[in-house]
Protein backbone atom coordinates (compact mmCIF):
# COMPACT_ATOMS: atom_id res chain seq x y z
CA UNK A 1 0.00 0.00 0.00
CA UNK A 2 1.33 3.48 -0.76
CA UNK A 3 1.65 5.90 1.83
CA UNK A 4 -1.18 8.22 2.74
CA UNK A 5 -0.18 12.02 1.14
CA UNK A 6 0.88 14.19 3.99
CA UNK A 7 -2.44 16.33 3.07
CA UNK A 8 -2.51 20.22 3.29
CA UNK A 9 -0.44 22.33 5.59
CA UNK A 10 -2.11 24.75 7.82
CA UNK A 11 -1.18 27.32 10.56
CA UNK A 12 -2.29 26.38 14.23
CA UNK A 13 -3.08 29.76 14.68
CA UNK A 14 -5.78 29.36 12.36
CA UNK A 15 -7.30 26.00 12.29
CA UNK A 16 -6.14 23.93 15.46
CA UNK A 17 -4.07 20.53 15.00
CA UNK A 18 -7.03 17.56 16.38
CA UNK A 19 -8.49 14.35 15.16
CA UNK A 20 -11.67 13.08 14.30
CA UNK A 21 -13.24 12.66 17.61
CA UNK A 22 -10.99 13.96 20.24
CA UNK A 23 -12.44 16.78 22.94
CA UNK A 24 -8.84 18.17 22.68
CA UNK A 25 -6.42 19.84 20.73
CA UNK A 26 -3.12 21.67 20.01
CA UNK A 27 -3.12 24.83 19.50
CA UNK A 28 -2.03 28.74 21.02
CA UNK A 29 -5.53 29.76 20.91
CA UNK A 30 -6.45 28.87 24.88
CA UNK A 31 -9.39 31.29 25.05
CA UNK A 32 -11.67 33.76 22.83
CA UNK A 33 -9.41 35.37 20.94
CA UNK A 34 -6.16 35.31 22.72
CA UNK A 35 -3.05 33.28 21.79
CA UNK A 36 -0.80 31.73 24.13
CA UNK A 37 2.87 32.07 23.44
CA UNK A 38 3.47 28.19 23.17
CA UNK A 39 1.27 25.59 21.92
CA UNK A 40 -1.51 24.42 24.63
CA UNK A 41 -3.63 21.19 25.06
CA UNK A 42 -6.79 22.98 25.00
CA UNK A 43 -9.59 20.65 26.31
CA UNK A 44 -13.67 21.32 25.40
CA UNK A 45 -15.30 19.23 27.35
CA UNK A 46 -17.00 21.41 30.37
CA UNK A 47 -16.17 24.22 28.00
CA UNK A 48 -13.02 25.69 26.65
CA UNK A 49 -9.81 25.22 28.35
CA UNK A 50 -5.99 24.96 27.92
CA UNK A 51 -4.81 22.29 30.27
CA UNK A 52 -0.80 21.69 29.23
CA UNK A 53 1.96 23.92 28.32
CA UNK A 54 4.00 22.15 25.53
CA UNK A 55 7.38 23.76 25.43
CA UNK A 56 10.53 22.97 22.92
CA UNK A 57 13.06 23.04 25.48
CA UNK A 58 17.24 23.35 24.92
CA UNK A 59 18.65 19.88 25.87
CA UNK A 60 21.54 21.07 28.16
CA UNK A 61 19.97 23.92 29.60
CA UNK A 62 16.39 23.41 29.62
CA UNK A 63 15.83 26.92 28.49
CA UNK A 64 12.74 27.52 26.07
CA UNK A 65 14.07 27.54 22.39
CA UNK A 66 12.23 29.34 19.89
CA UNK A 67 11.28 27.00 17.19
CA UNK A 68 9.10 27.04 13.92
CA UNK A 69 5.63 25.18 14.03
CA UNK A 70 4.25 23.35 10.81
CA UNK A 71 1.13 20.96 10.41
CA UNK A 72 -0.66 18.75 8.32
CA UNK A 73 -3.71 16.67 9.20
CA UNK A 74 -1.08 13.34 10.60
CA UNK A 75 1.84 15.78 12.13
CA UNK A 76 2.76 18.03 14.07
CA UNK A 77 6.11 19.88 14.46
CA UNK A 78 8.44 21.76 16.20
CA UNK A 79 11.38 22.91 14.15
CA UNK A 80 14.28 24.36 15.48
CA UNK A 81 18.07 25.31 14.58
CA UNK A 82 19.43 22.04 17.05
CA UNK A 83 16.33 19.74 16.43
CA UNK A 84 12.99 19.04 16.01
CA UNK A 85 10.20 17.96 18.39
CA UNK A 86 6.73 15.87 16.92
CA UNK A 87 3.71 14.83 18.04
CA UNK A 88 0.46 12.71 16.06
CA UNK A 89 -2.68 11.17 17.29
CA UNK A 90 -2.30 7.71 18.27
CA UNK A 91 -5.84 7.77 18.90
CA UNK A 92 -8.77 10.45 20.01
CA UNK A 93 -7.67 10.56 23.54
CA UNK A 94 -4.14 10.00 23.11
CA UNK A 95 -1.20 11.49 21.48
CA UNK A 96 2.49 10.61 21.20
CA UNK A 97 5.43 13.01 21.21
CA UNK A 98 8.90 12.23 19.72
CA UNK A 99 12.38 14.51 19.62
CA UNK A 100 15.95 14.84 18.96
CA UNK A 101 17.95 17.63 19.48
CA UNK A 102 15.28 19.44 21.38
CA UNK A 103 13.41 18.32 24.68
CA UNK A 104 10.13 18.90 25.65
CA UNK A 105 8.87 20.40 28.65
CA UNK A 106 4.83 19.48 29.73
CA UNK A 107 3.94 21.59 32.28
CA UNK A 108 0.33 22.64 33.90
CA UNK A 109 -1.07 25.73 31.64
CA UNK A 110 -1.89 27.65 35.00
CA UNK A 111 -0.12 27.97 38.50
CA UNK A 112 -2.41 28.65 40.52
CA UNK A 113 -4.41 25.54 42.59
CA UNK A 114 -7.49 26.23 44.59
CA UNK A 115 -10.02 23.99 46.52
CA UNK A 116 -12.18 24.52 42.79
CA UNK A 117 -9.73 25.08 40.16
CA UNK A 118 -6.63 24.85 38.99
CA UNK A 119 -4.50 21.45 38.29
CA UNK A 120 -3.47 18.98 40.42
CA UNK A 121 -0.22 17.25 39.27
CA UNK A 122 1.66 13.87 40.73
CA UNK A 123 3.11 10.75 39.93
CA UNK A 124 0.69 7.89 40.24
CA UNK A 125 2.64 4.56 41.09
CA UNK A 126 0.44 2.14 39.68
CA UNK A 127 0.64 3.73 36.04
CA UNK A 128 4.00 5.01 36.63
CA UNK A 129 3.05 8.21 35.12
CA UNK A 130 2.96 11.31 35.99
CA UNK A 131 -0.87 13.02 36.10
CA UNK A 132 -2.57 16.08 35.94
CA UNK A 133 -6.07 16.29 36.72
CA UNK A 134 -7.99 19.13 36.04
CA UNK A 135 -10.80 20.83 37.94
CA UNK A 136 -11.82 22.69 34.66
CA UNK A 137 -12.19 19.64 32.38
CA UNK A 138 -12.85 16.62 35.29
CA UNK A 139 -10.39 14.89 33.32
CA UNK A 140 -6.60 13.68 33.84
CA UNK A 141 -3.89 13.97 31.93
CA UNK A 142 -1.72 11.08 32.35
CA UNK A 143 2.46 11.23 30.71
CA UNK A 144 4.14 8.24 30.42
CA UNK A 145 7.87 8.23 29.27
CA UNK A 146 8.60 5.66 26.08
CA UNK A 147 11.73 6.20 25.65
CA UNK A 148 14.72 9.37 26.97
CA UNK A 149 15.10 10.78 30.45
CA UNK A 150 13.24 12.33 33.06
CA UNK A 151 15.29 15.23 34.09
CA UNK A 152 12.86 17.01 36.16
CA UNK A 153 10.26 16.56 37.97
CA UNK A 154 8.31 19.80 39.45
CA UNK A 155 5.60 20.83 41.57
CA UNK A 156 4.80 17.29 42.50
CA UNK A 157 1.75 17.05 44.93
CA UNK A 158 2.04 20.78 45.36
CA UNK A 159 -0.63 22.99 46.43
CA UNK A 160 -1.55 26.62 46.21
CA UNK A 161 0.81 28.63 43.28
CA UNK A 162 3.55 26.27 41.50
CA UNK A 163 4.84 25.14 38.66
CA UNK A 164 3.97 21.48 37.76
CA UNK A 165 5.54 19.33 34.95
CA UNK A 166 8.20 17.11 33.73
CA UNK A 167 10.93 17.86 31.37
CA UNK A 168 11.81 15.09 29.00
CA UNK A 169 15.33 15.08 26.89
CA UNK A 170 16.87 12.43 24.73
CA UNK A 171 18.60 9.08 26.15
CA UNK A 172 22.64 8.01 24.94
CA UNK A 173 20.65 7.28 21.43
CA UNK A 174 20.01 10.97 21.17
CA UNK A 175 15.82 10.80 20.35
CA UNK A 176 13.09 10.35 23.53
CA UNK A 177 9.53 9.64 22.83
CA UNK A 178 6.40 10.23 25.62
CA UNK A 179 2.68 9.88 25.27
CA UNK A 180 0.18 11.80 26.86
CA UNK A 181 -3.04 10.34 27.69
CA UNK A 182 -6.87 12.01 29.02
CA UNK A 183 -8.78 9.56 31.14
CA UNK A 184 -11.52 9.75 33.63
CA UNK A 185 -10.38 8.20 36.91
CA UNK A 186 -7.83 5.29 36.11
CA UNK A 187 -6.79 3.03 33.32
CA UNK A 188 -4.42 0.54 32.71
CA UNK A 189 -0.72 1.75 32.34
CA UNK A 190 -0.07 2.87 28.89
CA UNK A 191 0.63 0.87 26.24
CA UNK A 192 2.24 1.42 22.59
CA UNK A 193 -0.13 0.48 19.66
CA UNK A 194 3.32 0.79 17.16
CA UNK A 195 5.94 2.63 16.31
CA UNK A 196 5.60 6.78 15.49
CA UNK A 197 6.15 6.41 12.32
CA UNK A 198 3.13 3.79 11.86
CA UNK A 199 1.01 6.13 13.97
CA UNK A 200 1.85 9.16 11.52
CA UNK A 201 0.64 6.95 8.96
CA UNK A 202 -2.46 6.01 10.29
CA UNK A 203 -3.79 9.60 10.74
CA UNK A 204 -2.64 10.70 7.47
CA UNK A 205 -4.57 7.63 5.91
CA UNK A 206 -7.79 8.43 8.37
CA UNK A 207 -7.75 11.43 6.96
CA UNK A 208 -7.60 10.68 3.58
CA UNK A 209 -10.18 8.29 3.79
CA UNK A 210 -12.67 10.84 5.05
CA UNK A 211 -11.55 14.25 2.66
CA UNK A 212 -11.99 11.26 -0.62
CA UNK A 213 -15.31 10.19 1.04
CA UNK A 214 -16.70 14.07 1.55
CA UNK A 215 -14.76 15.94 -1.59
CA UNK A 216 -14.25 13.09 -4.57
CA UNK A 217 -14.67 15.83 -7.05
CA UNK A 218 -11.67 17.81 -5.54
CA UNK A 219 -9.44 19.48 -8.53
CA UNK A 220 -7.16 21.83 -8.48
CA UNK A 221 -10.05 23.97 -9.85
CA UNK A 222 -11.36 23.30 -5.81
CA UNK A 223 -7.66 24.26 -3.80
CA UNK A 224 -9.40 24.95 -0.35
CA UNK A 225 -11.58 21.87 -0.48
CA UNK A 226 -8.67 19.28 1.52
CA UNK A 227 -8.35 21.93 4.52
CA UNK A 228 -12.16 22.36 3.94
CA UNK A 229 -12.57 18.94 4.63
CA UNK A 230 -9.78 18.92 7.74
CA UNK A 231 -11.46 21.37 9.79
CA UNK A 232 -14.52 19.54 9.72
CA UNK A 233 -12.60 15.93 10.54
CA UNK A 234 -10.89 17.75 13.22
CA UNK A 235 -13.54 19.50 14.96
CA UNK A 236 -15.57 16.06 15.48
CA UNK A 237 -16.05 14.66 18.78
CA UNK A 238 -17.14 11.13 20.17
CA UNK A 239 -20.38 11.19 22.06
CA UNK A 240 -19.62 12.50 25.21
CA UNK A 241 -21.96 13.92 27.96
CA UNK A 242 -25.23 15.94 26.69
CA UNK A 243 -23.35 15.47 23.16
CA UNK A 244 -25.85 12.62 22.34
CA UNK A 245 -23.91 11.82 18.89
CA UNK A 246 -20.64 12.22 17.08
CA UNK A 247 -21.02 15.89 16.23
CA UNK A 248 -19.38 18.43 14.37
CA UNK A 249 -18.38 21.51 16.34
CA UNK A 250 -18.41 24.39 15.16
CA UNK A 251 -14.78 25.36 16.38
CA UNK A 252 -12.15 23.66 18.33
CA UNK A 253 -11.56 26.92 19.53
CA UNK A 254 -13.65 29.25 21.44
CA UNK A 255 -17.12 28.50 19.44
CA UNK A 256 -16.60 24.75 19.97
CA UNK A 257 -20.14 24.30 20.28
CA UNK A 258 -23.35 22.59 18.40
CA UNK A 259 -25.97 25.55 17.43
CA UNK A 260 -29.43 24.71 16.21
CA UNK A 261 -28.93 26.18 12.60
CA UNK A 262 -24.83 26.03 12.04
CA UNK A 263 -25.30 21.74 12.43
CA UNK A 264 -27.37 22.01 8.78
CA UNK A 265 -24.71 23.49 6.74
CA UNK A 266 -22.46 20.48 8.14
CA UNK A 267 -25.13 17.96 7.64
CA UNK A 268 -25.11 19.01 3.56
CA UNK A 269 -22.11 19.14 3.53
CA UNK A 270 -21.22 15.72 4.69
CA UNK A 271 -24.35 13.71 2.98
CA UNK A 272 -22.99 12.53 0.19
CA UNK A 273 -19.87 10.58 1.29
CA UNK A 274 -20.64 10.30 5.30
CA UNK A 275 -23.93 9.96 5.21
CA UNK A 276 -24.83 8.42 8.82
CA UNK A 277 -22.06 11.34 10.08
CA UNK A 278 -24.00 13.51 8.31
CA UNK A 279 -28.05 12.10 9.91
CA UNK A 280 -26.57 12.57 13.22
CA UNK A 281 -25.14 16.01 12.43
CA UNK A 282 -28.78 17.06 11.76
CA UNK A 283 -30.56 14.74 14.60
CA UNK A 284 -27.87 16.49 17.27
CA UNK A 285 -29.98 19.38 18.24
CA UNK A 286 -33.49 17.69 18.32
CA UNK A 287 -32.27 15.19 20.55
CA UNK A 288 -32.73 17.87 23.05
CA UNK A 289 -35.67 19.20 21.94
CA UNK A 290 -38.17 20.48 24.58
CA UNK A 291 -42.02 19.63 25.55
CA UNK A 292 -43.08 23.31 23.77
CA UNK A 293 -41.25 21.53 20.43
CA UNK A 294 -38.65 23.82 20.32
CA UNK A 295 -34.85 23.37 19.72
CA UNK A 296 -32.25 24.43 22.00
CA UNK A 297 -30.19 27.91 21.10
CA UNK A 298 -27.28 25.32 21.43
CA UNK A 299 -25.45 22.22 22.72
CA UNK A 300 -22.03 21.68 24.10
CA UNK A 301 -20.42 18.85 25.91
CA UNK A 302 -22.32 19.84 29.46
CA UNK A 303 -24.10 22.20 28.96
CA UNK A 304 -27.54 22.96 26.78
CA UNK A 305 -29.09 26.52 26.55
CA UNK A 306 -32.86 27.05 25.85
CA UNK A 307 -32.77 30.96 26.62
CA UNK A 308 -32.65 31.59 22.49
CA UNK A 309 -33.96 29.75 19.70
CA UNK A 310 -32.86 29.82 16.03
CA UNK A 311 -34.74 30.20 12.53
CA UNK A 312 -36.49 26.99 11.11
CA UNK A 313 -34.50 26.41 8.41
CA UNK A 314 -34.58 22.64 9.06
CA UNK A 315 -37.36 21.51 6.69
CA UNK A 316 -35.12 23.63 3.78
CA UNK A 317 -32.25 21.31 5.46
CA UNK A 318 -33.74 18.00 5.52
CA UNK A 319 -35.21 18.66 1.90
CA UNK A 320 -31.60 18.97 0.59
CA UNK A 321 -30.18 16.55 2.63
CA UNK A 322 -32.59 13.95 0.96
CA UNK A 323 -31.21 14.81 -2.00
CA UNK A 324 -27.87 14.64 -1.22
CA UNK A 325 -27.84 10.79 0.22
CA UNK A 326 -26.24 8.07 -1.52
CA UNK A 327 -29.83 5.69 -0.58
CA UNK A 328 -32.75 6.88 0.57
CA UNK A 329 -34.36 7.33 4.10
CA UNK A 330 -36.42 4.33 5.20
CA UNK A 331 -40.02 4.71 6.05
CA UNK A 332 -39.04 4.44 10.13
CA UNK A 333 -36.49 7.49 9.32
CA UNK A 334 -38.66 9.68 7.96
CA UNK A 335 -41.47 9.02 10.51
CA UNK A 336 -39.40 10.26 13.10
CA UNK A 337 -37.45 13.37 11.40
CA UNK A 338 -41.40 13.98 10.76
CA UNK A 339 -42.45 13.97 14.08
CA UNK A 340 -39.44 16.14 15.60
CA UNK A 341 -40.05 18.42 12.55
CA UNK A 342 -44.22 18.91 12.98
CA UNK A 343 -43.19 19.40 16.49
CA UNK A 344 -40.81 22.04 16.12
CA UNK A 345 -42.85 23.82 13.47
CA UNK A 346 -46.13 23.85 15.73
CA UNK A 347 -43.55 25.74 18.23
CA UNK A 348 -43.72 28.84 15.71
CA UNK A 349 -47.19 28.63 15.13
CA UNK A 350 -48.00 28.25 18.59
CA UNK A 351 -45.60 29.72 21.04
CA UNK A 352 -44.24 32.38 18.47
CA UNK A 353 -47.37 33.80 16.95
CA UNK A 354 -49.46 36.75 18.46
CA UNK A 355 -53.64 35.97 19.39
CA UNK A 356 -54.94 36.33 15.80
CA UNK A 357 -51.88 36.70 14.04
CA UNK A 358 -51.16 34.99 10.85
CA UNK A 359 -46.83 35.17 11.05
CA UNK A 360 -44.55 34.17 13.88
CA UNK A 361 -41.91 36.51 15.42
CA UNK A 362 -38.83 36.29 16.93
CA UNK A 363 -38.21 37.37 20.74
CA UNK A 364 -34.56 38.83 19.39
CA UNK A 365 -32.29 38.80 17.06
CA UNK A 366 -30.56 36.14 18.56
CA UNK A 367 -33.51 33.77 17.50
CA UNK A 368 -32.84 34.41 14.02
CA UNK A 369 -29.23 33.68 14.06
CA UNK A 370 -28.03 37.25 12.88
CA UNK A 371 -27.80 38.39 16.33
CA UNK A 372 -27.29 42.10 15.67
CA UNK A 373 -28.74 42.90 12.13
CA UNK A 374 -29.78 46.34 11.88
CA UNK A 375 -33.20 45.04 11.47
CA UNK A 376 -33.46 44.47 15.22
CA UNK A 377 -32.85 48.34 15.66
CA UNK A 378 -36.21 49.70 15.93
CA UNK A 379 -37.46 46.42 18.12
CA UNK A 380 -36.43 43.13 19.02
CA UNK A 381 -39.86 41.16 19.48
CA UNK A 382 -40.53 41.22 15.30
CA UNK A 383 -42.08 39.67 12.37
CA UNK A 384 -39.61 39.38 10.04
CA UNK A 385 -40.01 38.68 6.32
CA UNK A 386 -37.16 35.61 6.02
CA UNK A 387 -38.84 33.80 9.51
CA UNK A 388 -42.18 33.91 7.31
CA UNK A 389 -40.16 32.46 4.62
CA UNK A 390 -38.05 29.54 6.05
CA UNK A 391 -42.03 28.21 7.78
CA UNK A 392 -43.49 28.43 5.13
CA UNK A 393 -39.94 25.89 3.36
CA UNK A 394 -40.25 23.86 6.35
CA UNK A 395 -44.65 23.32 5.78
CA UNK A 396 -43.67 22.28 2.27
CA UNK A 397 -41.26 19.78 3.76
CA UNK A 398 -43.41 18.31 5.90
CA UNK A 399 -46.59 18.04 3.59
CA UNK A 400 -43.78 16.35 1.28
CA UNK A 401 -43.38 13.93 4.04
CA UNK A 402 -46.69 13.56 5.12
CA UNK A 403 -47.59 12.23 1.67
CA UNK A 404 -44.59 9.68 1.87
CA UNK A 405 -45.72 8.26 5.14
CA UNK A 406 -49.40 8.26 3.74
CA UNK A 407 -50.82 11.02 5.99
CA UNK A 408 -53.01 12.47 3.22
CA UNK A 409 -55.23 14.54 5.33
CA UNK A 410 -51.71 15.76 6.89
CA UNK A 411 -50.44 16.29 3.62
CA UNK A 412 -53.14 18.73 2.86
CA UNK A 413 -53.25 20.92 5.82
CA UNK A 414 -49.24 21.25 5.59
CA UNK A 415 -49.75 22.79 2.08
CA UNK A 416 -52.87 24.99 3.40
CA UNK A 417 -50.84 26.31 5.76
CA UNK A 418 -47.61 26.75 3.40
CA UNK A 419 -49.81 28.77 1.23
CA UNK A 420 -51.91 30.62 3.72
CA UNK A 421 -48.13 31.92 5.40
CA UNK A 422 -46.29 32.44 1.90
CA UNK A 423 -49.88 34.43 1.00
CA UNK A 424 -49.63 36.88 4.69
CA UNK A 425 -46.39 37.30 4.06
CA UNK A 426 -46.44 38.72 0.69
CA UNK A 427 -49.77 40.89 1.67
CA UNK A 428 -48.89 41.89 5.08
CA UNK A 429 -44.68 42.55 4.69
CA UNK A 430 -44.26 42.93 0.83
CA UNK A 431 -44.68 46.93 -0.14
CA UNK A 432 -44.63 46.23 -3.95
CA UNK A 433 -41.00 47.26 -3.96
CA UNK A 434 -39.38 45.33 -0.71
CA UNK A 435 -40.27 43.07 2.59
CA UNK A 436 -40.22 45.12 5.94
CA UNK A 437 -40.24 43.74 9.47
CA UNK A 438 -43.30 45.03 11.75
CA UNK A 439 -43.42 45.12 15.84
CA UNK A 440 -45.27 42.67 17.35
CA UNK A 441 -46.09 45.58 20.38
CA UNK A 442 -46.05 48.41 18.38
CA UNK A 443 -47.25 47.42 14.89
CA UNK A 444 -45.10 49.77 13.17
CA UNK A 445 -43.46 48.22 10.33
CA UNK A 446 -39.50 49.28 8.98
CA UNK A 447 -36.95 48.62 6.46
CA UNK A 448 -33.23 48.53 6.84
CA UNK A 449 -29.99 47.96 5.40
CA UNK A 450 -29.64 44.05 6.11
CA UNK A 451 -29.41 41.35 3.83
CA UNK A 452 -31.57 39.43 6.35
CA UNK A 453 -34.62 41.42 4.78
CA UNK A 454 -33.81 39.87 1.22
CA UNK A 455 -33.75 36.51 3.00
CA UNK A 456 -37.10 35.35 1.60
CA UNK A 457 -35.66 34.91 -1.92
CA UNK A 458 -34.55 31.16 -0.07
CA UNK A 459 -38.78 30.43 -1.31
CA UNK A 460 -37.09 30.45 -4.53
CA UNK A 461 -39.22 28.64 -7.33
CA UNK A 462 -42.63 29.59 -4.99
CA UNK A 463 -41.62 33.34 -4.93
CA UNK A 464 -43.69 35.41 -7.65
CA UNK A 465 -41.62 36.14 -10.55
CA UNK A 466 -41.94 40.31 -9.93
CA UNK A 467 -41.00 39.52 -6.27
CA UNK A 468 -37.46 36.97 -7.03
CA UNK A 469 -36.93 39.80 -9.67
CA UNK A 470 -37.04 42.41 -7.12
CA UNK A 471 -35.01 40.93 -4.27
CA UNK A 472 -32.25 39.84 -7.29
CA UNK A 473 -31.66 43.02 -8.12
CA UNK A 474 -31.81 44.37 -4.13
CA UNK A 475 -28.82 41.57 -3.75
CA UNK A 476 -27.01 43.21 -6.39
CA UNK A 477 -26.10 46.34 -3.87
CA UNK A 478 -24.81 43.98 -1.35
CA UNK A 479 -22.49 41.98 -3.47
CA UNK A 480 -19.15 42.66 -2.98
CA UNK A 481 -15.46 41.51 -4.81
CA UNK A 482 -15.83 38.76 -2.31
CA UNK A 483 -18.98 38.29 -1.21
CA UNK A 484 -22.54 39.14 0.07
CA UNK A 485 -22.11 41.63 2.70
CA UNK A 486 -24.58 41.58 5.48
CA UNK A 487 -24.84 45.32 5.66
CA UNK A 488 -25.39 47.16 2.77
CA UNK A 489 -21.64 48.80 2.22
CA UNK A 490 -22.92 52.15 1.82
CA UNK A 491 -24.98 51.85 4.84
CA UNK A 492 -24.02 54.29 8.16
CA UNK A 493 -24.94 51.58 10.44
CA UNK A 494 -22.21 49.83 8.47
CA UNK A 495 -18.90 47.95 10.27
CA UNK A 496 -16.28 46.01 8.93
CA UNK A 497 -15.84 43.60 11.87
CA UNK A 498 -19.63 44.31 12.89
CA UNK A 499 -20.41 40.80 13.24
CA UNK A 500 -24.73 40.83 11.01
CA UNK A 501 -24.11 44.27 10.38
CA UNK A 502 -21.63 44.12 7.53
CA UNK A 503 -19.58 41.09 7.16
CA UNK A 504 -19.95 38.38 4.66
CA UNK A 505 -21.62 35.18 6.59
CA UNK A 506 -21.35 30.96 4.74
CA UNK A 507 -25.46 30.28 5.99
CA UNK A 508 -26.71 33.59 4.32
CA UNK A 509 -24.29 32.94 1.01
CA UNK A 510 -25.96 29.22 0.73
CA UNK A 511 -29.64 30.43 1.10
CA UNK A 512 -29.16 32.98 -1.03
CA UNK A 513 -27.47 31.07 -3.61
CA UNK A 514 -29.43 28.54 -3.78
CA UNK A 515 -32.91 30.13 -3.82
CA UNK A 516 -31.36 32.56 -6.50
CA UNK A 517 -30.62 29.73 -8.61
CA UNK A 518 -34.41 27.96 -7.60
CA UNK A 519 -35.92 30.88 -8.67
CA UNK A 520 -33.87 30.71 -11.92
CA UNK A 521 -31.49 34.06 -11.33
CA UNK A 522 -28.58 31.35 -12.27
CA UNK A 523 -26.08 33.61 -13.55
CA UNK A 524 -25.82 35.72 -10.08
CA UNK A 525 -25.90 32.47 -8.17
CA UNK A 526 -23.15 32.00 -10.08
CA UNK A 527 -21.30 34.92 -9.16
CA UNK A 528 -22.42 35.07 -5.37
CA UNK A 529 -20.87 31.13 -5.53
CA UNK A 530 -18.11 31.90 -7.10
CA UNK A 531 -16.61 35.21 -5.08
CA UNK A 532 -17.21 33.33 -1.68
CA UNK A 533 -15.20 30.17 -3.13
CA UNK A 534 -12.47 32.48 -4.16
CA UNK A 535 -12.92 34.01 -0.73
CA UNK A 536 -12.67 30.60 1.34
CA UNK A 537 -9.23 29.62 -1.06
CA UNK A 538 -7.96 32.94 -0.07
CA UNK A 539 -8.27 33.82 3.45
CA UNK A 540 -9.78 30.39 4.85
CA UNK A 541 -12.71 29.44 6.93
CA UNK A 542 -13.36 32.40 9.16
CA UNK A 543 -16.46 32.17 11.30
CA UNK A 544 -16.99 35.71 9.11
CA UNK A 545 -15.16 38.19 6.60
CA UNK A 546 -14.68 41.89 6.00
CA UNK A 547 -17.13 42.57 3.21
CA UNK A 548 -14.42 45.11 1.57
CA UNK A 549 -11.24 43.15 2.41
CA UNK A 550 -11.49 39.75 2.55
CA UNK A 551 -10.19 39.38 5.72
CA UNK A 552 -11.32 36.58 7.71
CA UNK A 553 -12.79 37.86 10.99
CA UNK A 554 -13.78 36.04 14.23
CA UNK A 555 -12.51 32.49 15.28
CA UNK A 556 -10.86 31.30 11.86
CA UNK A 557 -11.37 27.49 11.81
CA UNK A 558 -14.91 28.02 11.74
CA UNK A 559 -17.13 24.60 10.20
CA UNK A 560 -19.81 25.89 8.62
CA UNK A 561 -17.87 28.14 6.54
CA UNK A 562 -15.69 25.21 5.61
CA UNK A 563 -19.32 23.04 4.73
CA UNK A 564 -20.44 26.07 2.59
CA UNK A 565 -17.37 25.83 1.03
CA UNK A 566 -17.64 22.18 0.64
CA UNK A 567 -21.01 22.46 -0.74
CA UNK A 568 -20.56 25.36 -3.15
CA UNK A 569 -17.48 23.81 -5.24
CA UNK A 570 -19.06 20.02 -5.09
CA UNK A 571 -22.42 21.95 -6.45
CA UNK A 572 -20.06 23.65 -9.10
CA UNK A 573 -17.92 20.44 -10.41
CA UNK A 574 -21.45 19.00 -11.25
CA UNK A 575 -22.46 21.68 -13.49
CA UNK A 576 -18.83 22.29 -15.00
CA UNK A 577 -18.61 20.85 -18.54
CA UNK A 578 -15.97 17.42 -18.79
Amino acid sequence: MTAAPPGPAFSVHDIPFSTYGSWFDISPVVAEKTYAEDLHLVSHQNGMHGVLRLVSLHPATGDRVETRVEATPGLLSWLGESGRVDLAYESPDTVRLRGSGLGIGVLAAARALTPFSGTYFFHDPAADGHVFTSYETGRRYRVTVLSGTLTEVTGAQALGGADRGVVVTADVDGTWEIAIDELDTARPPYVSSGAFDGIVESARRAFADFADAVAPWRSPATPAAELAAYVLWSATVRPADLVTRPAVLMSKHWMDKVWSWDHCFNALALASGCPELALDQFALPFDHQDAAGALPDSVTHSEVLYNFVKPPIHGWAFGRLRRLLPTPLDQNQLAQVYARLELWTAFWLTARRAPGAELPYYQHGNDSGWDNATTFDPERVVVTADLAAFLVLQLRELAELAQELGKEGAARRWTAAAEETQAALLDQLWTGERFVARGVASGNTWSSASLLDLMPVALGEHLPGEVSGALAERLKAHLTPYGLATELPTSPHYLADGYWRGPIWAPATVLVEDGLRRAGHRRLADHISARFRALCETHGFAENFDAVTGTGLRDRAYTWTASSYLLLAAAHARRAPH
